[in-house]
């Protein structure tokens, strides 16, 4: 794992702890369900963050977030997380993924914690893909108890039609998205 700047390790590091703290079992009765269908290969390489909830550990991005995926084997995935912060500074994140044990394709963990923590189920965060275009053009990803939400894009732009469309699916799976908060790219 690499980071630029060790405030910004600290920073995900207590964002993964707090992740496994969140009341997971309190999703068993949710509305939230990843898709049934994925496939991992045809979901690396770039993704622009369209939207997502506000969150603490992304509270200095003000532009250009982005997600890199790359795998790395069968069952792990290298997650590259950048933005651009007011200053003009980008914060990059390397991390890791991986299947979180269900047996369902769309539900990964992410870590960006220190390799040696990898071992403590509290720096796994849950990584849901829960809704994803036929073409691999248009994702939202969260986590079962809608504390997180991203709404991805291939491009740094999407349609008010398309954008509308996801907003309405995740309205159904419970997630208040009222809350988004839409994300600059250049």
């Amino acid at each position: 794992m690499k980071f630029l700047g060790a405030a910004n390790q600290l920073r995900y590091l207590a964002f993964t702890a707090l992740l496994a703290l969140l009341p997971m079992a309190s999703a068993a009765g949710s509305q939230v369900k990843s898709i049934s269908e994925f496939d991992v290969s045809r979901y690396m390489g770039t993704w622009y963050e369209i939207a997502k909830l506000p969150n603490w550990f992304q509270r200095k991005c003000v532009q250009g977030t982005q997600a890199r995926y790359k795998m790395l084997g069968p069952a792990q995935i290298e997650v590259n997380n950048k933005c651009v912060t007011a200053s003009g500074e980008e914060i990059q994140a390397i991390g890791l993924a991986r299947p979180n044990g269900s047996g369902l394709p769309a539900q990964l963990e992410v870590r960006f914690a220190p390799e040696w923590t990898a071992w403590l189920p509290m720096v796994w965060g849950a990584y849901w893909v829960l809704d994803l275009d036929p073409d691999y053009q248009l994702a939202a990803v969260g986590d079962p108890s809608k504390s997180y939400l991203w709404i991805l894009s291939r491009t740094p732009q999407v349609s008010a039609e398309r954008y509308d469309a996801v907003l309405q699916r995740l309205n159904v799976m419970g997630f208040n998205t009222t809350k988004l908060e839409k994300t600059r790219q250049n």
